[in-house]
Protein backbone atom coordinates (compact mmCIF):
# COMPACT_ATOMS: atom_id res chain seq x y z
CA UNK A 1 0.00 0.00 0.00
CA UNK A 2 1.58 3.24 -1.10
CA UNK A 3 2.14 6.10 1.54
CA UNK A 4 -0.77 7.89 0.24
CA UNK A 5 -3.71 5.37 0.04
CA UNK A 6 -2.13 4.30 3.88
CA UNK A 7 -3.13 8.04 5.18
CA UNK A 8 -6.14 7.98 3.42
CA UNK A 9 -7.24 5.01 4.73
CA UNK A 10 -6.11 5.72 8.57
CA UNK A 11 -7.66 9.19 8.35
CA UNK A 12 -11.05 8.14 7.85
CA UNK A 13 -10.32 5.68 10.52
CA UNK A 14 -9.50 8.47 12.94
CA UNK A 15 -12.26 10.78 11.66
CA UNK A 16 -13.09 14.17 14.26
CA UNK A 17 -13.45 12.77 17.61
CA UNK A 18 -16.07 15.18 19.64
CA UNK A 19 -17.43 12.49 22.66
CA UNK A 20 -20.85 12.55 22.74
CA UNK A 21 -22.85 15.37 20.91
CA UNK A 22 -24.39 16.72 24.16
CA UNK A 23 -20.51 17.25 25.40
CA UNK A 24 -20.67 21.15 24.59
CA UNK A 25 -17.06 22.95 24.02
CA UNK A 26 -16.61 26.39 25.41
CA UNK A 27 -17.51 29.54 23.25
CA UNK A 28 -14.63 30.75 21.51
CA UNK A 29 -13.53 34.32 22.57
CA UNK A 30 -12.48 37.28 21.28
CA UNK A 31 -11.27 36.97 17.73
CA UNK A 32 -12.19 33.36 17.71
CA UNK A 33 -9.21 32.27 19.81
CA UNK A 34 -10.01 29.50 22.62
CA UNK A 35 -8.14 29.66 25.55
CA UNK A 36 -6.81 25.68 27.08
CA UNK A 37 -5.52 25.59 30.57
CA UNK A 38 -2.01 23.33 30.24
CA UNK A 39 -0.89 20.83 32.85
CA UNK A 40 2.89 20.33 32.05
CA UNK A 41 2.86 17.26 34.46
CA UNK A 42 5.93 15.23 35.67
CA UNK A 43 8.37 13.42 33.83
CA UNK A 44 8.24 13.65 29.98
CA UNK A 45 5.03 15.38 30.19
CA UNK A 46 6.86 19.56 29.97
CA UNK A 47 8.72 18.11 26.79
CA UNK A 48 5.67 16.53 24.99
CA UNK A 49 3.33 19.35 25.91
CA UNK A 50 6.09 21.70 24.27
CA UNK A 51 6.08 20.02 20.83
CA UNK A 52 2.24 20.68 21.20
CA UNK A 53 2.42 23.93 22.16
CA UNK A 54 5.65 24.46 19.18
CA UNK A 55 3.14 22.70 16.35
CA UNK A 56 -0.11 24.96 17.41
CA UNK A 57 2.07 27.82 16.76
CA UNK A 58 3.30 26.73 13.60
CA UNK A 59 0.04 25.99 12.45
CA UNK A 60 -1.45 28.81 13.33
CA UNK A 61 -3.57 27.07 15.87
CA UNK A 62 -6.38 30.08 17.31
CA UNK A 63 -5.87 28.58 20.80
CA UNK A 64 -4.14 30.58 23.79
CA UNK A 65 -2.37 28.33 26.76
CA UNK A 66 -2.60 29.32 30.31
CA UNK A 67 -0.18 27.51 32.10
CA UNK A 68 -0.90 25.84 35.43
CA UNK A 69 1.88 23.69 37.53
CA UNK A 70 1.50 21.45 39.87
CA UNK A 71 3.71 19.82 42.20
CA UNK A 72 2.73 16.39 42.73
CA UNK A 73 5.17 16.02 45.99
CA UNK A 74 3.70 19.06 48.00
CA UNK A 75 1.59 18.65 51.31
CA UNK A 76 -0.67 21.24 50.16
CA UNK A 77 -3.85 20.80 47.36
CA UNK A 78 -3.27 24.66 46.57
CA UNK A 79 -2.12 23.55 43.36
CA UNK A 80 -4.70 21.06 41.90
CA UNK A 81 -7.05 23.40 43.22
CA UNK A 82 -5.19 25.95 41.11
CA UNK A 83 -5.60 23.93 38.24
CA UNK A 84 -9.24 22.83 38.83
CA UNK A 85 -9.97 26.39 38.96
CA UNK A 86 -8.39 27.09 36.02
CA UNK A 87 -10.14 24.28 34.12
CA UNK A 88 -13.68 25.70 35.27
CA UNK A 89 -12.84 29.02 34.11
CA UNK A 90 -11.78 27.33 30.24
CA UNK A 91 -13.83 24.76 29.90
CA UNK A 92 -11.14 22.12 28.70
CA UNK A 93 -7.07 21.24 29.41
CA UNK A 94 -4.31 19.39 27.79
CA UNK A 95 -1.72 17.47 30.45
CA UNK A 96 0.94 15.67 31.13
CA UNK A 97 0.42 12.59 33.88
CA UNK A 98 0.64 13.75 37.36
CA UNK A 99 3.35 11.78 39.20
CA UNK A 100 1.80 10.10 42.43
CA UNK A 101 4.15 8.55 44.62
CA UNK A 102 3.12 5.33 46.75
CA UNK A 103 5.86 6.38 49.02
CA UNK A 104 4.12 9.27 50.29
CA UNK A 105 1.75 9.40 53.10
CA UNK A 106 -1.92 7.54 53.02
CA UNK A 107 -3.06 11.50 53.54
CA UNK A 108 -1.76 12.54 50.30
CA UNK A 109 -4.16 12.08 47.13
CA UNK A 110 -4.11 11.50 43.43
CA UNK A 111 -3.80 14.79 42.09
CA UNK A 112 -4.83 12.98 38.91
CA UNK A 113 -7.93 11.40 40.83
CA UNK A 114 -8.81 14.81 42.39
CA UNK A 115 -8.69 16.45 39.08
CA UNK A 116 -11.47 13.59 37.60
CA UNK A 117 -13.27 13.83 40.69
CA UNK A 118 -13.82 17.29 41.30
CA UNK A 119 -14.42 18.23 38.19
CA UNK A 120 -16.68 14.88 37.26
CA UNK A 121 -14.89 14.21 34.40
CA UNK A 122 -16.49 10.35 34.38
CA UNK A 123 -16.50 9.10 31.32
CA UNK A 124 -12.70 8.31 30.09
CA UNK A 125 -12.29 7.59 26.46
CA UNK A 126 -9.52 5.40 24.69
CA UNK A 127 -9.84 4.90 20.90
CA UNK A 128 -7.33 2.09 20.41
CA UNK A 129 -6.27 1.03 16.92
CA UNK A 130 -3.85 0.07 14.54
CA UNK A 131 -1.38 2.46 12.95
CA UNK A 132 0.66 2.56 9.77
CA UNK A 133 4.51 2.17 10.34
CA UNK A 134 4.40 0.77 13.85
CA UNK A 135 5.26 -3.22 13.47
CA UNK A 136 2.49 -5.15 15.63
CA UNK A 137 1.70 -9.00 16.42
CA UNK A 138 -2.03 -8.42 16.29
CA UNK A 139 -3.68 -5.75 12.89
CA UNK A 140 -6.52 -4.32 12.27
CA UNK A 141 -7.57 -3.28 15.74
CA UNK A 142 -10.43 -0.63 16.32
CA UNK A 143 -10.93 -0.59 19.94
CA UNK A 144 -12.96 1.94 21.63
CA UNK A 145 -12.38 1.80 25.47
CA UNK A 146 -14.62 2.73 28.18
CA UNK A 147 -13.64 3.46 31.51
CA UNK A 148 -15.73 5.35 34.68
CA UNK A 149 -13.51 7.52 36.37
CA UNK A 150 -14.64 8.69 39.20
CA UNK A 151 -15.36 6.09 41.38
CA UNK A 152 -14.62 1.84 42.25
CA UNK A 153 -10.91 1.01 43.44
CA UNK A 154 -10.45 5.04 43.22
CA UNK A 155 -12.08 6.11 45.84
CA UNK A 156 -9.38 6.85 48.13
CA UNK A 157 -11.17 5.26 50.95
CA UNK A 158 -8.87 3.03 52.97
CA UNK A 159 -7.76 2.18 56.71
CA UNK A 160 -6.49 -0.03 59.18
CA UNK A 161 -8.89 -1.86 61.86
CA UNK A 162 -5.78 -3.21 63.70
CA UNK A 163 -2.02 -3.32 63.42
CA UNK A 164 -1.64 -5.64 60.13
CA UNK A 165 -5.32 -5.54 58.43
CA UNK A 166 -6.03 -2.62 55.92
CA UNK A 167 -9.83 -2.22 54.47
CA UNK A 168 -9.91 -0.30 51.21
CA UNK A 169 -13.25 0.21 49.90
CA UNK A 170 -14.31 -0.03 46.25
CA UNK A 171 -17.27 2.13 45.52
CA UNK A 172 -19.87 1.26 42.91
CA UNK A 173 -23.24 3.45 42.54
CA UNK A 174 -26.25 2.96 40.63
CA UNK A 175 -26.26 6.31 39.54
CA UNK A 176 -22.90 6.19 38.29
CA UNK A 177 -22.84 2.93 36.68
CA UNK A 178 -26.34 3.87 34.71
CA UNK A 179 -24.63 7.01 33.43
CA UNK A 180 -21.61 5.79 32.28
CA UNK A 181 -23.12 2.33 30.28
CA UNK A 182 -25.87 5.25 29.41
CA UNK A 183 -22.81 6.87 27.87
CA UNK A 184 -21.14 3.82 26.24
CA UNK A 185 -24.50 2.67 24.42
CA UNK A 186 -24.57 6.08 23.33
CA UNK A 187 -21.28 6.97 21.71
CA UNK A 188 -21.38 3.18 19.85
CA UNK A 189 -24.80 4.45 18.18
CA UNK A 190 -22.91 7.94 17.25
CA UNK A 191 -19.96 5.99 15.72
CA UNK A 192 -21.87 3.29 14.12
CA UNK A 193 -20.42 0.83 16.48
CA UNK A 194 -22.54 -2.60 16.72
CA UNK A 195 -21.47 -4.11 19.97
CA UNK A 196 -20.74 -2.96 23.58
CA UNK A 197 -19.26 -5.28 26.14
CA UNK A 198 -19.84 -4.70 29.53
CA UNK A 199 -16.17 -6.24 31.80
CA UNK A 200 -16.85 -7.16 35.08
CA UNK A 201 -15.80 -9.84 37.76
CA UNK A 202 -19.35 -10.17 39.13
CA UNK A 203 -19.11 -13.67 39.60
CA UNK A 204 -16.66 -12.77 43.20
CA UNK A 205 -17.77 -9.29 43.30
CA UNK A 206 -21.61 -10.13 43.46
CA UNK A 207 -22.95 -6.75 45.02
CA UNK A 208 -20.13 -4.42 43.59
CA UNK A 209 -19.85 -5.48 39.92
CA UNK A 210 -23.39 -7.20 39.58
CA UNK A 211 -24.64 -3.66 40.20
CA UNK A 212 -22.21 -2.66 37.36
CA UNK A 213 -23.60 -5.30 35.37
CA UNK A 214 -27.47 -5.00 36.22
CA UNK A 215 -26.95 -1.17 34.94
CA UNK A 216 -25.43 -2.49 31.65
CA UNK A 217 -28.05 -4.80 31.16
CA UNK A 218 -30.87 -2.28 32.25
CA UNK A 219 -29.49 0.51 29.55
CA UNK A 220 -28.96 -2.51 26.71
CA UNK A 221 -32.09 -2.78 26.70
CA UNK A 222 -33.08 0.33 25.45
CA UNK A 223 -30.80 -0.07 22.23
CA UNK A 224 -31.59 -2.88 20.13
CA UNK A 225 -30.03 -2.00 17.62
CA UNK A 226 -26.71 -2.51 19.56
CA UNK A 227 -25.25 -6.14 20.22
CA UNK A 228 -24.55 -6.39 24.49
CA UNK A 229 -22.50 -9.17 26.04
CA UNK A 230 -20.02 -9.49 29.05
CA UNK A 231 -17.08 -10.94 29.94
CA UNK A 232 -14.95 -11.29 33.24
CA UNK A 233 -12.09 -9.06 33.25
CA UNK A 234 -9.09 -12.06 33.79
CA UNK A 235 -10.87 -13.29 30.66
CA UNK A 236 -11.16 -10.17 29.14
CA UNK A 237 -7.07 -9.85 29.12
CA UNK A 238 -6.77 -12.97 27.68
CA UNK A 239 -8.66 -12.44 24.95
CA UNK A 240 -7.44 -9.22 24.24
CA UNK A 241 -3.70 -10.65 23.12
CA UNK A 242 -5.15 -13.37 21.62
CA UNK A 243 -7.88 -12.22 19.35
CA UNK A 244 -8.34 -8.75 19.73
CA UNK A 245 -10.68 -7.58 16.55
CA UNK A 246 -13.27 -9.48 18.68
CA UNK A 247 -13.75 -6.23 20.31
CA UNK A 248 -15.63 -3.03 19.26
CA UNK A 249 -16.80 -0.81 22.33
CA UNK A 250 -15.58 -2.09 25.83
CA UNK A 251 -17.38 -0.38 29.33
CA UNK A 252 -15.95 -1.20 32.57
CA UNK A 253 -15.41 0.05 36.13
CA UNK A 254 -12.07 2.61 36.85
CA UNK A 255 -9.88 -0.26 37.78
CA UNK A 256 -10.75 -2.73 34.88
CA UNK A 257 -10.58 0.31 32.58
CA UNK A 258 -6.88 1.29 33.50
CA UNK A 259 -5.49 -2.47 33.09
CA UNK A 260 -7.46 -2.65 29.76
CA UNK A 261 -5.89 0.51 28.41
CA UNK A 262 -2.47 -0.22 28.95
CA UNK A 263 -2.63 -4.08 27.73
CA UNK A 264 -4.43 -2.18 24.55
CA UNK A 265 -1.80 0.53 24.06
CA UNK A 266 1.01 -2.45 24.65
CA UNK A 267 -1.44 -4.34 21.34
CA UNK A 268 -1.05 -1.62 19.37
CA UNK A 269 3.03 -0.35 20.13
CA UNK A 270 2.76 1.49 23.45
CA UNK A 271 1.86 3.78 26.01
CA UNK A 272 3.61 6.46 23.58
CA UNK A 273 0.68 5.95 20.69
CA UNK A 274 -2.73 6.59 21.95
CA UNK A 275 -4.49 9.26 22.90
CA UNK A 276 -6.70 9.59 25.45
CA UNK A 277 -10.00 12.21 26.74
CA UNK A 278 -12.00 12.71 29.86
CA UNK A 279 -15.65 13.42 29.51
CA UNK A 280 -17.78 15.35 32.34
CA UNK A 281 -20.94 17.49 31.52
CA UNK A 282 -19.12 20.64 31.91
CA UNK A 283 -15.56 19.56 31.33
CA UNK A 284 -13.27 18.00 29.38
CA UNK A 285 -9.50 17.04 30.18
CA UNK A 286 -7.27 15.51 27.25
CA UNK A 287 -3.92 13.71 27.68
CA UNK A 288 -2.44 10.41 27.29
CA UNK A 289 -4.50 7.51 27.06
CA UNK A 290 -1.82 5.21 29.57
CA UNK A 291 -0.88 8.31 31.98
CA UNK A 292 2.22 7.17 31.91
CA UNK A 293 5.05 9.93 33.28
CA UNK A 294 8.51 8.19 31.53
CA UNK A 295 10.27 9.84 34.28
CA UNK A 296 13.39 6.86 33.39
CA UNK A 297 13.67 9.01 29.60
CA UNK A 298 12.73 12.35 30.70
CA UNK A 299 15.08 14.88 29.10
CA UNK A 300 16.39 12.67 26.62
CA UNK A 301 14.41 13.78 23.90
CA UNK A 302 13.45 9.89 23.18
CA UNK A 303 10.07 10.33 24.51
CA UNK A 304 7.55 9.28 21.47
CA UNK A 305 5.23 12.79 21.41
CA UNK A 306 2.39 10.93 18.74
CA UNK A 307 -0.41 10.22 21.69
CA UNK A 308 -0.31 13.51 23.38
CA UNK A 309 0.21 15.30 19.76
CA UNK A 310 -2.74 12.94 18.57
CA UNK A 311 -4.46 13.98 22.28
CA UNK A 312 -4.20 17.59 21.24
CA UNK A 313 -6.33 16.38 18.36
CA UNK A 314 -9.36 15.25 20.07
CA UNK A 315 -9.11 18.76 22.00
CA UNK A 316 -9.07 20.63 18.89
CA UNK A 317 -12.25 18.57 17.71
CA UNK A 318 -13.80 19.02 21.06
CA UNK A 319 -13.19 22.79 20.30
CA UNK A 320 -14.93 22.47 16.61
CA UNK A 321 -11.66 23.42 15.40
CA UNK A 322 -11.86 20.28 12.88
CA UNK A 323 -9.66 21.94 9.97
CA UNK A 324 -6.83 22.17 12.07
CA UNK A 325 -7.37 18.91 14.30
CA UNK A 326 -7.69 17.25 10.53
CA UNK A 327 -4.15 19.00 9.31
CA UNK A 328 -1.85 17.78 12.08
CA UNK A 329 -3.60 14.37 12.44
CA UNK A 330 -2.34 13.79 9.13
CA UNK A 331 0.77 14.61 8.84
CA UNK A 332 1.28 12.54 11.83
CA UNK A 333 0.03 9.38 9.72
CA UNK A 334 1.68 10.94 6.81
CA UNK A 335 4.80 10.22 9.10
CA UNK A 336 4.21 7.20 10.56
CA UNK A 337 3.60 5.58 7.12
CA UNK A 338 6.66 7.49 5.76
CA UNK A 339 9.05 6.07 8.43
CA UNK A 340 7.54 2.46 7.77
CA UNK A 341 8.51 2.49 3.90
CA UNK A 342 12.21 4.09 4.83
CA UNK A 343 12.31 1.26 7.03
CA UNK A 344 11.51 -1.44 4.53
CA UNK A 345 14.00 0.41 1.97
CA UNK A 346 16.53 -0.11 3.26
Amino acid sequence: MSTARSVLSLSKTLQPWTGLKGNTPPPAKYGGRHTVTLIPGDGIGPELLNHARELFRFCCVPVDFEVVNVDSSATSEDDINNAVTAIKRNGVALKGNIETNHTLPPSHKSRNNLLRTSLDLYANVMHCQTLPGVQTRHKNIDIIIIRENTEGEYSSLEHENVPGVVESLKIITRVNSLRIAEYAFKLAREKGRRRVTAVHKANIMKLGDGLFLQCCKEVAAGYPDIAFDNMIVDNTTMQLVSKPQQFDVMVMPNLYGNVVSNVCAGLVGGPGLVPGANYGKDYAVFETATRNTGKSIANKNVANPTATLLASCLMLDHLRLHEYASMIRKAILKTLSETREEVFNQ
